[in-house]
């Protein structure tokens, strides 16, 4: 036995002088795991890239120059729409289960109480989908149109935009209902306003308050 791991040892080291590498010492995993790369060149030019460059400090999309980094009325016209039809027909739900429920509170639990039920939620979340997404509309309209006549974006839009819609939705009621949308539609969007801006007025982070 001793024999033959000599006379192996032996071959390995003649064919080792035999190509040059006579007498090389052989080294384990553990050995080179903490043996730099310096000096060796690259299986790949693609795996030699420091991994600072990977750390995205900015933002991950390049803008046109002058472009705001903000969606526009446009881009936001549609979720606005969207999201006030949603809003609108599950406040309407809610509020034709109520009404249902309270007409119906004189009927035993039956099939017929159910229907009306049921017909009551969905009259009332359709109707209240469509008010609220008309709104949404038309507010979105007169945003987009006073912003392209304007040249600018700023809270002049959204006051101007919010009394414009309030006075065009109650118009159908008269000069009086208009006026009185309108009204409505310049507090509601003026206390937006104002909130959107309430750290600019009152010269405080919006960080600060969480301290």
């Amino acid at each position: 036995m001793d024999n033959n791991s000599q006379g192996s040892g032996g071959f390995k080291g003649g064919l080792g002088g035999l190509f040059g590498g006579g007498g090389a010492p052989e080294y384990s995993n553990t050995e080179l795991a903490g043996v730099p790369l310096t000096g060796m060149s690259p299986l790949s030019p693609y795996l030699n890239v420091d991994p600072r460059f990977l750390v995205q400090d900015t933002d991950e999309f390049i803008l046109p120059t002058g472009a705001n980094k903000t969606r526009g009325r446009f881009e936001l016209a549609f979720f606005t729409i969207g999201g006030s039809c949603m809003t609108g027909a599950s406040l309407g739900a809610l509020n034709g289960l109520r009404l249902g429920l309270k007409e119906t509170r004189d009927m035993a639990w039956s099939k017929p109480r159910n229907v009306q039920i049921l017909n009551m939620v969905t009259r009332q979340g359709a109707s209240w989908a469509n008010s609220l997404g008309s709104v949404a509309l038309l507010y979105s309209a007169f945003g987009v149109a006073i912003e392209k006549a304007r040249g600018a974006e700023d809270d002049i839009n959204t006051v101007a935009a919010g009394t414009l819609t309030g006075m065009l939705f109650k118009s159908s009621g008269g000069l009086k209902s208009a006026a009185r949308g309108g009204l409505v539609g310049l507090a509601v969007s003026g206390a937006y306003a104002l909130y959107n801006n309430w750290d600019h007025l009152t010269g405080s982070s919006p960080t600060s308050r969480l301290y």
